[in-house]
């Protein structure tokens, strides 16, 4: 996993639906009101639920992206059928969660996660709203729209990746350095003991 530090559990679920309720207002308060082409806007939600999972590990992956997801269904402008959305971010929060054992932080493979996972998250999602009958899940709006959809998250990732790998550093960071330079951090101090002995 990007993640090797030790954190509480309580802290990093917290950290993770602050995360998670940060994407879901700049989705709907900024992403879905961009006039860009094609009708199409950048998932963030998606975005910030790959990026969790490739942290966190894949059960948080499935845990967040149901939570997003659920909640993504449910927040206007949603006009599709509950539960469609959940599905899809739950699938891929697993999936990328399971890819995180072989990645790291200063690799450029999250990106590309990141890519893939868009990739199969808006084919999912159109295939499913095929399967419940959506009138706009038709193969030639879906061959339309996904190449756009694909395009808009792939130059969205960088910064949400980026970001969300930001704010799980700095949680994972723990204590603030303190201004007596003899006090040494407890995550300092039991990682050099093991060296030291």
């Amino acid at each position: 996993m990007l993640n090797t530090a030790e954190v509480s559990p309580a802290g990093r679920n917290f950290l993770t639906a602050v995360v998670i309720v940060v994407a879901l207002i700049l989705q709907v308060s900024v992403a879905n009101r961009l006039p860009l082409p094609g009708g199409v806007t950048p998932d963030l939600v998606l975005l910030t639920v790959v990026a969790l999972a490739l942290v966190n590990g894949s059960l948080t992956g499935l845990v967040a992206g149901f939570s997003a997801g659920l909640a993504a269904d449910i927040i206007p402008p949603a006009d599709h059928t509950i539960g469609r959305y959940a599905l899809v971010y739950c699938l891929i929060g697993h999936v990328c969660g399971l890819a995180a054992g072989e990645m790291d932080r200063q690799s450029l493979v999250p990106f590309f996660a990141v890519a893939a996972g868009a990739l199969v998250a808006t084919v999912l999602y159109a295939a499913t709203g095929m399967l419940l009958g959506d009138p706009r899940a038709s193969w030639t709006i879906v061959t339309r729209i996904v190449p756009l959809q694909v395009l808009y998250d792939v130059m969205a990732s960088p910064f949400v990746v980026w970001a969300v790998l930001r704010v799980t550093r700095r949680f994972e960071r723990g204590e603030r350095p303190s201004r007596d330079r003899s006090v040494v951090p407890a995550a300092s101090y039991r990682s050099g003991v093991g060296t030291r002995l």
